[in-house]
């Protein structure tokens, strides 16, 4: 009778016998939505990092813009007109001899609002049209489509210009709430057709998914299709063109004040400010310097963040 030859490791793996140490079964990657992990890449991004500290640095200062400055920015001391920088006022004095530095603060207040506002109102149109326009289609979408090209076609500044000047005649001292109203209305009502075009593509390919043709099939009406399943899996592109126009529309809020067209005194605003300093470049230019300096690193924090976020939701990068 020979001995029984046990077998090693190697050969009980190839046997097929378990081995006395089981490998622990792998690790399964987490995954969540879009949602999450856009926000989970979002937050290893410098860019976005950096653009937020500054874009919340911004908020703080126009909701309170007393813990910046305690001096009143329409105080006006005629003797120091056009005074540079110094250690009683950092940034000078304006033509008035009004405290650049405390303009500068309160300026932001009325800079970002006109910004924000005129970026949802476009937003909520053209998205609502464009839901409507991808989901239907037919007739329907060709008439919004034609209908919005007649807004897309006209050059910004030209409509902002007809709009303006019929709706705010430059006569008299303007209500500050008024005239900052209608930049928000000319702003939206020029830019929503941008909104419309994104949410309207995105809308077609998602009337084609399985899930809407369930909802459909369940018997769920129109408006609960759009607004409960489509909407939110519509809103990325959305979001990301809203984040960086609300840069854009900040700066063509100053556009339109240094046009005369756009805010006026007795409104604060960086787009004043730069309108109140274009004859004075040569022999003050911190006139112009520290609004603009502002208004720049306020429209590129924004156009940071909103590269931050269409790179965090592009599903070809995952």
């Amino acid at each position: 009778m020979t001995d029984r030859v046990e077998p090693t490791d190697g050969a009980a793996v190839a046997m097929g016998e378990p081995t006395s140490e089981a490998a622990p079964p792998p690790r399964k990657e987490r995954r969540g939505g879009l949602w999450s992990d856009a926000w989970r890449d979002l937050r290893r991004r410098p860019m976005f990092l950096v653009s937020v500290g500054i874009i919340l640095v911004l908020l703080v200062m126009a909701l309170f813009p007393q813990l910046f400055t305690s001096i009143d920015p329409n105080h006006q001391v005629l003797e120091r007109s056009r005074q540079g920088p110094s250690a009683e006022a950092w940034f000078g004095y304006d033509t008035q001899g009004r405290d650049i530095y405390a303009r500068t603060i309160y300026g932001a207040r009325a800079s970002i609002v006109v910004g924000v506002l005129a970026t949802l109102a476009t937003v909520l149109i053209g998205s609502l049209f464009g839901l409507v326009a991808g989901y239907f289609g037919g007739w329907l979408d060709n008439l919004l489509s034609r209908f919005s090209e007649i807004f897309l076609g006209l050059p910004f500044v030209l409509g902002a210009i007809v709009i303006l000047t019929t709706l705010n005649p430059a006569t008299g001292i303007p209500d500050p709430t008024r005239i900052i109203g209608l930049v928000i209305l000319s702003i939206s009502v020029l830019s929503w057709p941008i909104a419309m075009r994104i949410m309207r593509s995105a809308a077609i390919s998602a009337r084609q998914q399985d899930y809407v043709k369930a909802a459909r099939a369940l018997g769920a009406g129109p408006v609960r299709i759009i607004f409960r399943h489509m909407l939110p899996n519509c809103l990325a592109p959305v979001l990301v063109y809203a984040t960086i126009a609300l840069g854009g529309f900040i700066g063509a809020e100053a556009t339109l004040s240094f046009l005369g067209l756009g805010l006026r005194s007795p409104v604060v605003s960086w787009g004043v400010m730069i309108a109140d300093s274009r004859d004075y470049i040569q022999v003050a230019p911190h006139l112009l310097l520290f609004p603009a300096g502002f208004l720049v690193v306020t429209v590129l924090a924004f156009v940071m963040l909103g590269d931050a976020v269409r790179d965090a939701l592009d599903p070809k990068q995952k």
